[in-house]
């Protein structure tokens, strides 16, 4: 008798024990956020709505309502460098992504660090967020190796549906190479002989992930979801009707939309007032003196990127509604950003160049067909070119593969569940990419792995709006195929090569002069040797830098037309008017 009594009240004891445990467990449980990171490919920091664009974005804008718009956000120069930093948290130069392997130069070809993909042994954020407990899930463009033990399924991630390369055909499996002639992709760790039916990137990958997460409803777990957006990457390929929603919008030229997003940055209180517009490129002509036949011929692939952008603002906002009609979306971190400034350097034109084999793939397998009408569908091969890309930028100066800020500072959004922050808030906090990991890791208990970051958390500024993510003494380097720059609280320096840059150190203020107009090294000696020194001293033995003995941007000087400061109606005979006389002085000949 005595036993069942001893055993009774130990019953009673561990059914008290766990009445009093299960509602803080399920609290945890409910607490711990999913976690949507949404990358797109070659966007600019002017190119969504919430950011002065005239491209209709809702479904980015309505969240960039409900969360926090950062302007102060940086990316490293190209694609697979900012990929590597994002996935592992350290510089690329260290991660495997010295440079991109289409250009790696001779002095740094089998170097540690210039592999051109992430390296084994690093971390990802697919590991860290495994290792917390979290289903993990990534579709869209992965551009850190292809071999076995570097696609996703390898690298921490529970589900994959991945385009393996940087760039390609939105619609098939065709790429750019005589030598590489297909795309590769993976699905759940298993490469792929052929595309799902229908496939288009932004769709597909879309459906993939949506699929990912409905799948993954029975664990129970958490999800991590990061969903890498192929668009607006050329070649500018998009279904209708979005291929034909811009048409003739962008027969006013790009001196036109230059000028409005700008208006519109300021009137959204997105730049403070004392912030110039950057000039124009030097080597291309005002928009407004051109005729209207090649203002509308320049015009349609500003169409078509502007299509895409609308295109995969569609299924960003599927993505949404899905998580809202699963009850995920208030308990679930979205971030959003671009991984570097839009491309303006014409690449496929330069991989293709007469002479070369590929030249002889480009004409078997893309549509020599440069027809306006012809532009966006699947074999046409578009490219907006710098001229739009500056617009992209705006108001910044440079577009990718340059550490300009044009090249490196990008849109990000952040919206978090329970955030302290006034919705629709606009914040200039000093943020890099390499952020994200030790962001994430905090946020699941976890020690940042792969050696440590120079990235700083930003969970106690989303937390908290009275604090900061990185005050006047903290800085952030950068180095892409020679170009270099470096920014210490609102200081920085640039080494860019000519004629986009001096090939000498300039040293710019970055608190009023975000156009990087006005070169202060001759005026401020000393803040320029103390940061060219940071650079050298600090930055480069480090974070492994190689600076490279022959870069792809060498000869700049040589291509490129001279260049001179551009103003705005010079010459002034570009733009006379016809002159009209009074009324009262008009008359007819006399005989």
């Amino acid at each position: 008798m005595h036993y069942q009594t001893r055993k009774l009240f130990s019953l009673l004891i561990a059914s008290f024990l766990a009445l009093l445990i299960l509602p803080y467990s399920a609290l945890a449980e409910k607490k711990q956020p999913n976690i949507l990171i949404i990358l797109s490919d070659d966007m600019g920091w002017a190119d969504v709505g919430a950011f002065g664009s005239e491209i209709k974005t809702p479904n980015i804008d309505t969240f960039a309502k409900e969360g926090v718009r950062f302007t102060n956000f940086y990316t490293n120069p190209m694609c697979t460098p900012t990929r590597a930093t994002l996935m592992s948290g350290v510089d690329h130069h260290v991660a495997g992504a010295g440079t991109m392997n289409l250009f790696t130069a001779p002095n740094q070809q089998g170097k540690v660090g210039y592999e051109g993909w992430l390296r084994e042994g690093f971390k990802t954020l697919g590991d860290v967020m495994r290792k917390a407990g979290y289903a993990t899930y990534v579709t869209g463009k992965w551009d850190l190796g292809r071999f076995p033990e570097l696609i996703p399924r390898a690298r921490g991630f529970d589900r994959d549906f991945v385009m393996l390369d940087s760039h390609g055909s939105h619609y098939d499996m065709t790429n750019l190479y005589t030598d590489n002639p297909k795309l590769m992709f993976t699905e759940d760790g298993k490469y792929l002989k052929k595309l799902p039916r229908g496939y288009y990137s932004s769709k597909t990958y879309t459906d993939k992930m949506i699929s990912f997460i409905e799948d993954g409803r029975k664990t129970g777990k958490p999800f991590f979801a990061y969903l890498a957006y192929q668009a607006p990457h050329d070649p500018h390929h998009v279904d209708e009707p979005w291929r034909s929603m811009y048409q003739e919008v962008y027969d006013k030229g790009w001196t036109h939309f230059h000028r409005e997003r700008f208006k519109a940055q300021h009137e959204l209180g997105l730049l403070p007032e004392e912030v110039e517009l950057a000039e124009r490129y030097w080597f291309l002509p005002d928009s407004d003196v051109l005729a209207p036949i090649t203002k509308a011929m320049l015009g349609r692939h500003m169409e078509l990127y502007a299509g895409m952008m609308t295109n995969m603002d569609h299924h960003i906002g599927r993505v949404i509604q899905y998580l809202k009609d699963i009850g995920e979306y208030e308990n679930t971190v979205v971030i959003f950003f671009g991984d570097n400034g839009p491309e303006g350097n014409n690449t496929f034109e330069a991989i293709t160049a007469p002479g070369l084999s590929n030249n002889i793939f480009r004409a078997r397998n893309w549509s020599q067909e440069h027809h306006i009408n012809v532009l966006g569908t699947p074999r046409s091969y578009p490219e907006y070119g710098a001229g739009w890309a500056q617009i992209s930028t705006t108001p910044f100066f440079g577009h990718k593969s340059f550490p300009s800020e044009g090249g490196i500072r990008n849109a990000l959004i952040v919206k978090m569940p329970d955030s302290k922050h006034e919705a629709g808030s606009i914040r200039h906090d000093f943020m890099h990419v390499s952020d994200i990991m030790p962001t994430l890791a905090e946020l699941t208990g976890q020690d940042v792995p792969n050696g440590g970051t120079s990235g700083r958390s930003w969970l106690g500024m989303l937390k908290d709006p009275d604090k900061t993510v990185r005050g006047p003494d903290d800085w952030v380097g950068w180095e892409i195929m020679g170009a270099m720059g470096l920014r210490k609280g609102n200081w920085k320096i640039l080494n860019n090569w000519r004629p986009y840059g001096t090939r000498e150190w300039q040293l710019f203020d970055l608190e009023s002069d975000w156009a990087e107009r006005h070169d202060l090294a001759e005026e401020k000696p000393d803040v320029l040797k103390e940061l060219v020194a940071l650079y050298e001293d600090e930055y480069m033995p480090k974070n492994n830098i190689i600076l490279p003995n022959r870069a792809l941007s060498e000869s700049l000087w040589w291509n490129k037309p001279l260049r001179f400061p551009m103003y705005d109606n010079y010459p002034p005979g570009l733009y006379r008017k016809q002159y009209i006389p009074p009324t009262d002085m008009l008359a007819d000949p006399k005989d």
